[in-house]
């Protein structure tokens, strides 16, 4: 500047100067001197030729800028630059370059001129090669970046690898402050692009930043709405956050909670079935992974056996073993307290080896026992029903003959009845015999096991309904 004004207003502008834009701004110097054009005339003339500078004069520039900004109005040469450097990405990008067509003809990057032209050519190939050169833009100059990219439909796929590497590579000599504006920038730019682009790893990785550096709740809930989205995709281990509050459990339950009802709720894709179903058993691991925590509050504990719908399970066996795992942990409970856990178990749903331990489990409400029992019986009940059904129709191909040709002429039913005659010589009647033979096998063992739960049952409800009767015994019937 003193140059330009002790040598009657002479000077070239080039674009290591160009910064002369911004001070020239900032002291208002927008006058003429002794005829010849003022600084700011200049200087706005070399900017309209920004689309011939090198790739290393556009770094430059945007540097010189940055380390001016917010000071001076520097912002505006900073973002011409930008949306030059964001256009020859594109073009690259769009193409294999080679040296006649990439970014800079004379010096590809902005800190290895020394390369050899093969090193350069081999470098500009990759469609990453221009991450090392952005990894000094400041958060708010990464995020007008990102925004043109978005803007000019590149690959969320590599912006997303660029902001994780961009996020890493800073954080080597980065101050608390630091570190939590770059998070921050991170988190706003991952959730203007697509999702589905995302690993869950990145996203968990991410939280467990975040969570030493008390980032703003706008952040958080934006990374937790993608983190729930990814929520079938996730590991036992991504869960285990550790909890913050000391006189809590040792894991985050809330977070969890948090990130299945943003999985249930999510916007950005279809809750299929199968997504359901991994959740619940990605859940079920976790659920008996906190069960034994002395900590863990019961209403926690409903709250993460409820939170996902009763279709997202086909046996609640899984859950059944963490309930009995966390009423042996917490044995102080009231009886009201057990009710309203044993309530969160589809007795429909297990299996009768879970049911039978369950008819036999103390720590259980006496309730549950007679419940169990029934589920089971109902359940054998129809497996009888359907199996005599069965019989009924699988004894005689005749008779299937004679039934599905009912209605119809007299002919008609004689040719099915000889049909389904010549079935039984055939290999496939032999077969269907083998079937139904294993079939009657396993109805008598049913039937036996049967027997047993009712004898079992009955002997159950006369020990209580004795204990009832005795007055004696209600003092020991209510310890």
């Amino acid at each position: 500047m003193s140059r330009f004004c002790y040598n009657n207003g002479r000077i070239d502008i080039t674009p290591y100067n160009i910064s002369l834009h911004c001070a020239a701004q900032f002291m208002e110097m927008n006058n003429s001197v002794s005829g010849t054009q003022n600084i700011l005339q200049k200087t706005e003339k070399s900017l309209q030729e920004i689309n011939d500078w090198t790739w290393s004069e556009l770094l430059i520039t945007i540097k010189q800028c940055q380390d001016l900004f917010p000071s001076t109005n520097s912002l505006a040469i900073a973002e011409k630059c930008m949306k030059s450097i964001v256009g020859r990405v594109a073009l690259s990008s769009e193409s294999s370059p080679c040296p006649s067509t990439s970014p800079d003809n004379s010096s590809i990057r902005f800190s290895c001129d020394t390369r050899s032209t093969q090193s350069l050519k081999s470098s500009v190939s990759q469609p990453t090669w221009w991450f090392e050169d952005l990894l000094f833009l400041s958060s708010d100059l990464i995020e007008i970046v990102i925004k043109s990219m978005v803007s000019q439909k590149f690959d969320h796929a590599i912006i997303i690898r660029f902001l994780l590497y961009y996020q890493k590579s800073k954080f080597y000599a980065a101050t608390s402050d630091e570190k939590r504006k770059v998070v921050k920038t991170v988190i706003d730019m991952l959730y203007i692009l697509d999702w589905s682009y995302v690993l869950c790893k990145s996203l968990f990785g991410i939280l467990r930043v975040a969570l030493n550096l008390n980032i703003s709740k706008c952040s958080r809930k934006k990374l937790e709405s993608m983190m729930g989205s990814k929520m079938d995709q996730a590991t036992l281990d991504n869960l285990l956050i550790p909890s913050h509050d000391v006189m809590s459990c040792s894991y985050d339950i809330n977070l969890v909670l948090r990130l299945l009802k943003s999985f249930l709720h999510d916007g950005n894709s279809l809750v299929t079935s199968l997504r359901l179903k991994k959740v619940a058993r990605l859940m079920d691991l976790y659920i008996a992974e906190v069960a034994p925590d002395p900590c863990l509050k019961p209403s926690k504990f409903l709250a993460l056996a409820v939170a996902l719908p009763d279709s997202a399970r086909d046996s609640y066996d899984e859950i059944y073993h963490a309930t009995d795992i966390y009423l042996q942990v917490h044995d102080g409970l009231s009886e009201e307290e057990k009710m309203k856990i044993y309530c969160v178990l589809n007795c429909e749903k297990l299996s009768p080896e879970a049911s039978m331990h369950l008819s036999q489990n103390k720590k259980f409400p006496s309730k549950s026992a007679v419940q169990a029992l029934k589920s089971q019986q109902l359940k054998l009940k129809s497996l009888f029903q359907g199996t005599n059904n069965s019989k009924r129709f699988g004894g005689s191909p005749s008779r299937l003959g004679e039934m599905g040709s009912k209605g119809k002429t007299n002919e008609a039913s004689e040719q099915v009845v000889l049909h389904t005659g010549k079935l039984e010589l055939s290999t496939d009647s032999d077969k269907l015999k083998a079937h139904l033979q294993g079939m009657q096998c396993r109805v008598i063992r049913l039937e036996e096991a049967c027997r047993k739960m009712q004898s079992q049952m009955a002997k159950i409800m006369k020990s209580r309904v004795s204990s009832y009767n005795n007055p004696r015994s209600l003092p020991k019937l209510c310890s």
